[in-house]
């Protein structure tokens, strides 16, 4: 056993029906967690079936809108119920819609605000009663959050998904200290993926293209290069490598920080 070693442990990954979040639920199962995907979208349950498994390890789906409080309480009981507990929440669910701040419509900021902020500061809700001591696991635990690159540069286009986003880096870190002060035995920490080229992160490229910010998608991508270190794209890997880093006894002191896993961009 070492100490990345997640065997016994049970995840809740929100937004795990695809992309990052499907990710991040297949390195924890990796690991040994048993993974509970949350997701508005009813893949998740084949993704949950398709997760790598082995010994004790079970694995499910349950259907939660990050915005609604009751579908989290009923998302906290599913797991504790199919898979024995909860020791490691990621909050991963987000969505992203471009614009420049000239256009930007009211209803977009909303639904950002809503998914991003809301379902996350939810999350957390649920998640620290959850695990803290007399809560239904009750074994205190892990939570990751998921913010953004974006939360740290000033890149065109993305204005109130940047603020969104650096409303969960604040969030992390309070929800850290105040698990500290009241005895919950709950790490919280969150990480900053760079741009990955998954479904949104290529939505992203094409709109920075249509809002006439770059010539093209491919010039997008390629200016985000420009500005990575490391020279290229992040991978679903690099981002869920780090989420287990985060969850695993390697990061036992590790607490209310922000993990950049963006290459270098966003130093």
């Amino acid at each position: 056993m070492t100490v990345f070693d997640l065997t016994w442990r049970s995840a809740l990954v929100t937004g795990g029906a695809q992309g990052l979040g499907e990710g991040m639920a297949r390195a924890l199962a990796s690991a040994g967690a048993s993974v509970v995907i949350a997701d508005i979208q009813e893949s998740g349950e084949h993704t949950a079936a398709d997760l790598p498994s082995e010994g004790q390890q079970k694995h499910a789906f349950t259907r939660l809108d990050v915005t609604e409080e009751t579908d989290w309480e009923r998302a906290i009981t599913a797991t504790i119920d199919t898979v024995g507990g909860l020791d490691i929440l990621v909050n991963n669910a987000g969505i992203e819609i471009s614009s420049l701040l000239t256009e930007v419509a009211a209803g977009d900021i909303r639904r950002m605000l809503e998914v991003n902020v809301l379902g996350t500061t939810l999350g957390l809700k649920h998640g620290l009663r959850a695990m803290r001591p007399g809560g239904p696991a009750g074994n205190g635990g892990v939570i990751v959050n998921v913010a953004s690159v974006a939360a740290t540069i000033a890149f065109p286009g993305i204005s109130v998904y940047s603020a969104t986003k650096s409303a969960v880096d604040r969030l992390t870190r309070v929800a850290a200290m105040e698990s500290g002060k009241l005895g919950y035995r709950v790490r919280v920490n969150c990480v900053y993926p760079g741009l990955v080229p998954t479904a949104m992160g290529a939505g992203l490229a094409n709109d920075m293209a249509t809002l006439g910010l770059f010539g093209s998608a491919e010039e997008a991508v390629g200016a985000v290069v420009d500005l990575t270190p490391s020279g290229r794209l992040g991978t679903v890997e690099d981002m869920a490598d780090a989420v287990v880093f985060l969850a695993s006894d390697a990061a036992r002191f590790v607490n209310g920080a922000g993990l950049p896993v963006d290459g270098g961009m966003g130093m």
